[in-house]
């Protein structure tokens, strides 16, 4: 048998080889499982009805397909439930695992306007900003007429204004270089009640420091310079703590590993607390308060104290959950205590 004859042989074998694996995934289809999915809104009228939906099929992929029927519900702004109740169900979840038949009646709620969470941070971030330095220039006609213009003569209020701008204009590079946010949106309502809550009180102790009448701090140089040291420190330790979440991949949601100090020593926090960010975040405005002395600087710093504490302690349950041999002496926000 010649090359050419044996070149024959082996395209025929190829063929037939290619035409048998073909008729066997034409049966394997023939015998494939779709699902039929009816989306309702909350009083339970119809919206769409998709047939032959993959069984493989995640809920964000039907988000994706009630968008192009519907272009103004975008899948941020879908909540899909089981029942008209029910939890909202996550977008990676796959339909094949749902409590579910074949048959699939969801039910959809409108979230509302969503923004991402770049644009959340940078809106609550360059409200006080500019805010404080509204007053610090006395650009608003707030104060009495005879010391409206009237510039402070204490160093503090301008040190003051420095560390406040400082510390957002720091929080703003971070948002745009650093932070590594998820793909989830908030609601627009939301957005304002948390723009409401920094910018309102951003004018409240701008009002305060930057008055005419305002007195400075009753140990005077000793501690306005010994919170100005502490506030540094604190700041540098944040951005630390950030750059070395960058670094490990966080992105807001599961970590993919657990955060080790590094040879940066405002890392070194990491032995102690899960969530040393926030840590100095309560430094930075702890110290803030004690370098005014201003009462509504001390009210934000315990508010945020509390809440930071919540979301420590939620972080904190996460990674003893997600990692079994996460360190047993670590606390949430306050080394050894809390």
């Amino acid at each position: 048998m010649d090359l050419k004859s044996l070149f024959v042989v082996a395209q025929f074998i190829k063929a037939r080889c290619a035409h048998g694996m073909t008729a066997g995934k034409a049966k394997k289809d023939k015998n494939y499982i779709f699902y039929e999915v009816e989306i309702q809104d909350s009083k339970k009228l119809k919206l769409c009805y998709l047939d032959k939906v993959e069984p493989n099929a995640t809920i964000g992929e039907i988000k994706c397909l009630l968008y192009k029927i519907y272009p103004k519900w975008y899948p941020a702004r879908q909540a899909l439930s089981l029942h008209p109740d029910g939890e909202s169900l996550k977008d990676d979840e796959v339909l094949e695992n749902l409590p579910v038949g074949t048959t699939v009646t969801m039910f959809f709620h409108d979230l509302g306007p969503q923004l991402g969470w770049t644009m959340v941070f940078l809106a609550e971030c360059i409200g006080p900003l500019f805010i404080y330095l509204f007053f610090f220039l006395h650009l608003l006609n707030i104060y009495e007429q005879k010391d409206d213009y009237t510039s402070n003569p204490c160093s503090v209020v301008t040190l003051a204004c420095v560390c406040h701008c400082f510390h957002y204009f720091r929080r703003l590079l971070e948002t745009v270089f650093i932070h590594r946010f998820s793909d989830g949106t908030l609601p627009l309502q939301t957005i304002m009640r948390n723009c409401l809550y920094y910018w309102g009180f951003s004018a409240w102790l701008a009002y305060y420091i930057n008055h005419p009448l305002y007195t400075p701090p009753s140990y005077g140089n000793l501690q306005i310079y010994s919170a100005l040291v502490v506030f540094m420190l604190c700041e540098a330790g944040n951005f630390s703590i950030h750059l070395a979440l960058n670094n490990l991949g966080c992105n807001g949601l599961r970590p993919k590993r657990i955060p080790y100090p590094t040879r940066n020593p405002f890392t070194w926090l990491f032995f102690f607390v899960s969530c040393p960010n926030y840590t100095y975040e309560v430094g930075t405005w702890l110290s803030f308060s004690i370098m005014t002395q201003c009462v509504p600087v001390a009210l934000f710093t315990l508010l945020g104290f509390i809440q930071m504490t919540i979301w420590a302690r939620g972080k904190h349950k996460m990674y003893t959950r997600e990692f079994i041999d996460y360190p047993e002496l670590r606390s949430a926000i306050i080394p050894l205590f809390l």
